[in-house]
């Protein structure tokens, strides 16, 4: 679809919509999920307006995301601390500091996830998704080791669970098949 096709939704009242005859209907209220993802996408909407000179939606890129993240970083309640902190890397600081209040990675994961559905439900083409951009994942990834390290609390990466197969472990396994018997005939 053609990027300058992608609209920001109109300010309506929560739960209505608009028809061919300028009616307004109550369809099913939408979810929080929904909700928040529309306040997200104004508020997107309205930061690039904000900017001098205004970025039409259509000429938005993963630079003006960045800049996004970085510029809600000053609305953010997570204690970061920095590297001279005496604090760094201790996960419960026994007392104040000055270090910067951030925005915490997992919630600009969850909002980088909302506005990357918004900007295709409006119009948007995956292939040209701003919020879809490397660059974001890189960033995204940065902020979640930064935070670890200041917080001296490591993110566990999942470890990807392994089908056991029955039929592949005792192909040309003989000596892991006996070893299997021999447990199963002791128990």
């Amino acid at each position: 679809m053609n990027p300058s096709a992608i609209v920001m939704a109109k300010e309506l009242p929560e739960g209505s919509s608009r028809s061919g005859g300028e009616q307004l209907q109550n369809p099913a209220p939408l979810s929080r999920y929904e909700s928040q993802k529309r306040r997200d996408w104004n508020t997107f909407g309205q930061y690039l307006k904000n900017q001098r000179p205004p970025v039409p939606l259509s000429q938005c890129n993963c630079n003006h995301v960045l800049e996004f993240l970085r510029y809600l970083d000053q609305f953010g309640k997570t204690k970061v601390h920095l590297h001279g902190c005496v604090f760094f890397g201790q996960p419960d600081p026994p007392a104040p500091c000055t270090c910067p209040l951030r925005q915490a990675w997992g919630s600009l994961d969850a909002l980088i996830g909302r506005l990357r559905a918004a900007y295709e439900e409006n119009g948007g083409s995956p292939e040209n998704n701003p919020f879809g951009n490397g660059a974001i994942r890189l960033y995204l990834r940065e902020v979640k080791e930064c935070q670890a390290k200041a917080r001296g609390i490591p993110y566990k990466k999942k470890k990807k669970r392994k089908l056991n197969n029955p039929i592949k472990a005792t192909i040309g396994a003989p000596a892991a098949t006996d070893q299997h018997k021999n447990l199963m005939q002791a128990s």
